[in-house]
């Protein structure tokens, strides 16, 4: 876990890779308290494994924090890093949240991937850690299904 920032107030280029993104992790300035953090990416990128065809998606990341939050600009930098990662929905989706769960041990932690449509279909995955603690308020992640141009 660093406890420096590495990219907070440096100029940082995308990673080549989810692989090669580094997440920084500082500690949590309330530990001790219940609350949620959402982190929404309206534009998120990856490529279909299949065709190599950009796939977009509305991501959503709710998470009850435990000893240490993520710093914000590294998750941009590590959600970006997909622009070029071949991958079907549910890995990207399960795979982000999965991770950050692994290497942030947060009390809880959930990922909505709204997958735009593909070939007529759109497609929403759901993950999360394990059911929300008692107490924690947490709110609908406010994305509609998709409707077309309706």
């Amino acid at each position: 876990m660093s406890v420096t920032p590495r990219y907070l107030g440096q100029n940082s280029g995308l990673p080549a890779s989810p692989e090669e993104a580094e997440l920084d992790y500082v500690p949590n300035p309330r530990a001790g308290s219940l609350y949620l953090v959402r982190f929404a990416a309206p534009e998120f990128t990856s490529l279909c494994p299949v065709t190599g065809q950009p796939d977009f998606a509305h991501l959503v990341l709710d998470y009850a924090p435990g000893e240490t939050i993520v710093e914000s600009k590294s998750l941009k930098l590590f959600l970006g890093s997909f622009r070029n990662h071949c991958g079907f929905h549910e890995d990207v989706t399960v795979g982000i949240g999965q991770r950050l769960f692994d290497e942030m041990k947060p009390r809880w932690l959930r990922i909505g991937g709204y997958w735009y449509p593909r070939g007529g279909i759109p497609i929403d995955v759901f993950w999360q850690s394990s059911a929300p603690p008692e107490g924690l308020w947490v709110p609908d992640q406010g994305v509609a299904g998709y409707r077309g141009r309706g």
